[in-house]
């Protein structure tokens, strides 16, 4: 564990994103985010208000949580009763005192991208972390229209947290090619060949100026380079039988870490 943190320090991260340790493992978090100076959120995966508040008591418990990123486990609950779940969601966020950031994501609450918006219309508290590839793979958008778009848009005025995966309408998760060039100047250049993620780019960065239009100065914005092992990450067979990943996850992270620091140099 020690070697993971240290290497996520040593390569310029700020934080980690992980589950909410506890007992004696909770000790030895705290000690090696105070060691490597990182911050931490943590993943919550409530269907009710309830489960969610135990959940918020023992984050604040743990005293190290900066946020909770929250997927509604409710795939199926529409109309005015998820409503109603995510307004009390939002209220108990705030009354907790530790902000709630909804997940944009598959098999949760906001699964369907029309009715996400919705809750966005009716819900004038409601805010995202925002993970579009999974509206991408389940629209099976291997273009983006002039609708999807639109309403991609409105999810983004909302954002408080991004998670950086890029899909391409088939996978959730794909592997971005990359090869470096000499610029005008001698200087190496990273260019990338994947033509979706132009894309998420344009995404993250609109999601970053949206969010500091309306921030407040002690406030953070987590970009967080969000790529799971299997099945998330694409695996073959090889002859031996071994199932092997495709892709260099570590190198793709520190890729999209390097992508965010650009755009928001943009902002």
């Amino acid at each position: 564990m020690e070697e993971k943190v240290r290497r996520i320090a040593e390569a310029g991260y700020d934080g980690i994103n992980g589950m909410l340790p506890e007992g004696e493992e909770a000790e030895q978090w705290k000690q090696l985010l105070d060691q490597y100076n990182l911050s931490y959120s943590v993943n919550a995966y409530p269907k009710t208000v309830e489960e969610l508040d135990v959940f918020l008591r023992k984050a604040k418990s743990f005293g190290r949580v900066d946020f909770v990123n929250v997927q509604v486990m409710r795939p199926f609950l529409v109309g005015d009763h998820a409503v109603q779940l995510l307004a009390e969601m939002a209220e108990l966020s705030l009354s907790a005192g530790i902000p709630a950031y909804i997940e944009t994501h598959r098999g949760t609450i906001t699964q369907d991208l029309l009715r996400t918006v919705e809750f966005t219309e009716r819900l004038p508290e409601l805010e995202f972390t925002i993970d579009f590839s999974h509206y991408v793979v389940a629209g099976e958008m291997r273009t983006v229209s002039d609708e999807a778009e639109e309403l991609l848009q409105t999810l983004l005025s909302r954002t408080k947290s991004i998670h950086a995966r890029v899909s391409n309408g088939e996978q959730v998760q794909i592997d971005i090619p990359m090869f470096e060039s000499v610029g005008e100047e001698g200087a190496n250049e990273i260019q990338f060949e994947d033509p979706m993620l132009k894309h998420f780019q344009r995404w993250w960065l609109g999601g970053m100026r949206s969010w500091r239009q309306v921030a407040k100065e002690d406030e953070v914005l987590p970009f967080i380079c969000e790529l799971g092992p299997p099945p998330y990450a694409i695996t073959v067979r090889g002859t031996n039988g071994v199932e092997r990943e495709v892709s260099d996850r570590w190198t793709q992270a520190l890729l999209f870490a390097r992508v965010a620091r650009s755009l928001w140099e943009r902002v």
